[in-house]
């Protein structure tokens, strides 16, 4: 089985063609598109396919197959920005509505199996408060969709992006 690398990313359109160059598939959370509406028809009508018709109707497919996630969002207080929040938000239906246990704890079953990394690149001004944050946040968002390990990185400057990914 191939392995495939997912980059979403927040960063604007000049941006392009250097991720592309570094992944499989790309998503650019540029915020064209509707939030999840909260239906879970993708879980249960549509299995992993967003009933809206948009930009993100195969989001949970396209993240769901990814052996590495790379996530590059700014930072907002600690938090993915607004932009790929909701892209996450819509690709709930990586998972099923039946309940598992993963690392003695309660989780939704996994419509993909086990991923290996889901990893976070953090670009803009921030705290170590907010890091923690991030850190706690990537950890927990990668045992929930089933990824073995969590890495947050932090830069001030784009400029550091490419050696990254």
């Amino acid at each position: 089985m191939s392995k495939t690398k997912v980059i979403l990313h927040d960063l604007d359109r000049s941006y392009d063609a250097m991720i592309e160059g570094k992944c499989d598939r790309m998503l650019a959370a540029d915020g064209k598109y509707a939030p999840c509406q909260g239906c879970f028809g993708c879980w249960t009508k549509h299995p992993a396919q967003c009933k809206m018709k948009d930009c993100l109707q195969q989001s949970c497919r396209i993240l769901g197959q990814a052996d590495e996630l790379v996530i590059v969002t700014r930072n907002l207080y600690g938090e993915y920005s607004p932009a790929v929040k909701n892209v996450l938000d819509r690709s709930i239906g990586t998972s099923t509505p039946f309940s598992t246990y993963r690392g003695r704890q309660m989780h939704h079953t996994l419509r993909y199996g086990k991923h290996a990394l889901w990893k976070v690149i953090v670009w803009g001004e921030i705290t170590e408060a907010e890091k923690e944050t991030f850190r706690y946040r990537a950890e927990r968002n990668a045992i929930n969709d089933g990824y073995e390990r969590s890495e947050v990185l932090f830069i001030r400057d784009l400029a550091e992006l490419e050696g990254l990914l």
